[in-house]
């Protein structure tokens, strides 16, 4: 029997939970941004909101604590209003995941497809060693591109990716996860 590969928070050991209610409702929906029929999850109010801020912290923090995760991998750059929160609390360090030519060291980058082009994320060369076990982290997976290149650019410097974790989920998401066989943890769907 296939392993299910993602998780949404309430359905894996934190059924009625009202903290993850408080988070969802936390999140602003904006109507038709950046284009029309986008319904964009906007969680600069999320972090607004210190209480659902500290509870979607903790969250991961109590997931993710007793792991032996070393790295704590940001992508650009919602994933880096968490990740840091999260490395510091279980004793990992912060590796940023950004788009090229935001790093002034020597990188290496990994190419993913958009709907609309190609973009890539960059790491800088020894930010990550062989062998750490590394935990990514985005605000909201849509279909997955990101963190796919996300997971193939730690592969490549030997990393064991143990998870990919994002506050949002899209249904679509649900059943569909393309991210080269790494479970992923979502905390809530996106609202209307």
């Amino acid at each position: 029997m296939e392993k299910k590969r993602e998780m949404f928070a309430g359905e894996n050991g934190l059924q009625g939970d009202p903290r993850l209610k408080a988070i969802s409702e936390a999140i602003r929906v904006v109507p038709h941004f950046p284009k029309q029929g986008i319904m964009f999850q906007d969680i600069t109010t999320l972090l607004l909101d210190h209480k659902a801020f500290k509870d979607t912290v903790d969250i991961f923090v109590d997931r993710y604590r007793d792991m032996g995760i070393s790295v704590v991998a940001g992508v650009e750059a919602r994933g880096f209003m968490f990740g840091p929160s999260i490395a510091l609390a279980i004793g990992a360090k912060f590796v940023p995941l950004r788009k090229p030519k935001k790093l002034p060291g020597e990188v290496i980058s990994e190419a993913y497809v958009l709907e609309y082009g190609t973009d890539r994320l960059e790491m800088h060369v020894g930010a990550v060693q062989p062998g750490e076990r590394a935990l990514v982290i985005d605000d909201l997976i849509a279909t997955g591109g990101t963190l796919c290149a996300a997971i193939k650019l730690l592969e490549r410097v030997g990393a064991e990716v143990v998870e990919c974790a994002c506050v949002i989920g899209l249904p679509e998401a649900k059943g569909q996860c393309r991210l080269n066989g790494k479970p992923l943890y979502i905390l809530v769907e996106p609202r209307k």
